[in-house]
């Protein structure tokens, strides 16, 4: 005879009975002038207990093959989900080909890793534990590590009704934990809500931006999620080819995502593997001139390879990217 419990309710580990449990959705607070969430969002949208499994697998050294590093190791809210290494650090120490990038708003973004390799969250969710530099494990590895942990028995049966753990209830889970992380909380938010007025320096920062940067970094998001190559130095691992990775159009080489710069004063260093350690040494590049290419953006090219900026645009320019700073998202002191 089978006694049900909440943990424990089938005779044999390959039977499964249904439970149902309220989980409720968590109804996200969608900032005004940001753009539509993307398609993969309505599909897996965050429930309560979803998210608290996606959360708990996240923050879980287990993912890993040698249980040394979870999600959380490399994406720390204090840099906005990011971290401060040049490039991402995985297990035994191991050097990862590009730069941690800080995760927020993902609900409104159309593609995931810095060349667009994913195409919605719950694809992108395996790239890091199987990646060899990263966690080199298996999700069936995975599995067998979390299967009988009764903390994850109890919250596969709330957000799903049963206690079987697979890899797509891995992946919408995480996913659907990172769908919550949205930042629209900064001095400029307020600012455009009328709640907070700009200094003079970021005032003319932003006046800059508009200038010089918008074309780039439009929407409330401060990226158009293209796909540029705008020069910078070079990664020169044989594995690197920017955008050109996934569509094999060599126009595409070195094209990278254009990040958002949303708590961008929190996620040094700059660029696809860390180029620059300081949002003045980025500033400084881009004003003596870029590498010259042929798929050089347009932008760059029409105007001499570089975007002209003296020392006083420079500091105001600055000082207006951190007003993009939400220190209640990233946990930051006053």
């Amino acid at each position: 005879m089978c006694v049900l419990s909440l943990l424990l309710f089938s005779c044999t580990k390959e039977d499964y009975i249904q439970f149902h449990v309220d989980n409720p959705e968590i109804k996200i607070a969608i900032p005004l002038d940001f753009p539509e969430v993307n398609q993969a969002f309505y599909k897996n949208k965050p429930t309560q207990y979803g998210v608290q499994l996606g959360k708990k697998l996240f923050n879980d050294k287990r993912l890993s093959t040698d249980n040394s590093i979870s999600c959380a190791s490399c994406h720390l809210q204090t840099s906005a989900y990011a971290d401060n290494n040049k490039q991402a650090i995985g297990v035994n120490n191991a050097i990862g080909l590009r730069n941690t990038p800080p995760l927020q708003n993902l609900a409104f973004m159309d593609f995931y890793n810095w060349d667009g390799s994913k195409l919605s969250l719950e694809k992108q969710a395996i790239v890091p534990i199987i990646t060899p530099e990263e966690m080199n494990a298996s999700i069936g590895e995975v599995i067998e590590k979390l299967k009988d942990d009764p903390e994850y028995t109890e919250l596969l049966i709330k957000a799903f009704g049963d206690e079987k753990m697979t890899p797509d209830r891995i992946y919408k889970s995480i996913a659907q934990f990172e769908y919550t992380l949205i930042s629209n909380n900064s001095k400029y938010d307020k600012v455009m809500q009328g709640m907070a007025v700009f200094k003079e320096n970021e005032k003319r920062g932003y006046a800059i931006f508009k200038n010089k940067c918008v074309s780039c970094h439009s929407t409330a998001l401060f990226t158009d999620q293209s796909f540029r190559n705008i020069g910078f130095p070079i990664n020169e691992n044989s594995n690197e080819a920017g955008r050109a990775r996934v569509t094999g159009n060599m126009e595409d080489y070195m094209s990278f995502r254009v990040p958002s710069l949303r708590n961008i004063e929190y996620t040094a260093p700059y660029g696809s593997f860390g180029q620059f350690n300081s949002l003045k040494e980025l500033l400084d590049y881009l004003d003596k001139g870029v590498i010259a290419s042929d798929n050089l953006d347009p932008i760059f090219k029409n105007n001499n390879n570089r975007i002209p900026l003296n020392d006083d645009e420079k500091l105001d320019l600055i000082a207006f990217m951190k007003t993009l700073s939400d220190k209640t998202f990233t946990h930051q002191e006053e």
